[in-house]
């Protein structure tokens, strides 16, 4: 009996193992793309930066004298 479970017990960790390979392959695949190679390729190219256009008010206002 206490074979059988040793048996059982390695074949569980084995499968683990290939469980963990393949999420660490899938992983690294999804990462392998770094998101300043989607900036570099123009992926965000059509899209406006409203934050910068908000600071840039922000500080036009306070050279003005107006409140935040």
């Amino acid at each position: 009996m206490a074979e059988s479970a040793k048996k059982v017990a390695q074949q569980a960790e084995d499968r683990l193992e290939k469980a963990a390979e393949s999420v660490r392959e899938r992983f690294d695949r999804l990462t392998k793309t770094a998101f300043t190679d989607k900036i570099r390729d123009g992926r965000f190219a059509d899209q406006v930066d409203h934050g910068v256009d908000r600071a840039r008010a922000d500080e036009r206002r306070k050279k003005q004298g107006g409140s935040t």
